[in-house]
């Protein structure tokens, strides 16, 4: 990667771009403290019980969504297969996948290929679970045999949202700052 050396002649300071930013190009999105445990509760939007999601970005035009799902509980959650691909970063706690060996771990980063259909565990002995997913496509929910029976997107984590936000005084300015 090429390095600007170029430098203010008045301040000796690097030069910011001076041009104009490409025609529809979205705006950046920068959140404070979204790892902060003690945030407000009411950013996070109920699933299920004890399932919740906390939506960082959610891409419209793009078809994805990056947001923090927090289980307060163990036992299976979900079966689903992805349309696209899926990155996670687990914060707190552990998962895994009944389908695979592989285990989510504090710290630790996964990656899921589309297509790929697992059921998601969090064992009896994690009190809380946080994991950053970065989702791509959608989550097809299915029964063991693999018929579908329900779908989650973008649009349908925005909607639940705007559901939760529009009641508890967050209010929908702060969700449709996350819209891209």
């Amino acid at each position: 990667m090429p390095v600007s050396t170029r430098l203010d002649p008045q301040t000796g300071e690097p030069l910011a771009y001076q041009g104009e930013q490409p025609f529809g190009k979205a705006d950046d999105l920068v959140l404070a403290g979204v790892l902060d445990a003690d945030c407000d509760e009411r950013l996070w939007v109920p699933q299920s019980e004890d399932v919740f999601f906390r939506p960082l970005l959610l891409s419209v035009s793009q078809g994805y969504f990056v947001n923090i799902l927090r289980v307060r509980k163990t036992g299976i959650l979900s079966r689903h297969r992805h349309a696209g691909p899926v990155h996670a970063f687990t914060l707190k706690g552990r998962w895994h996948y009944l389908e695979h060996d592989w285990w989510a771990e504090q710290g630790s980063y996964s990656f899921e290929p589309p297509g790929d259909i697992h059921t998601l565990e969090v064992p009896d002995d994690v009190e809380e679970m946080r994991t950053i997913f970065h989702v791509s496509g959608a989550y097809i929910y299915v029964t063991p045999d693999g018929t579908p029976i329900g779908v989650e997107d973008v649009f349908t984590k925005l909607e639940n949202a705007r559901r939760h936000y529009a009641s508890n005084g967050i209010g929908l300015d702060y969700l449709d700052s996350l819209v891209r």
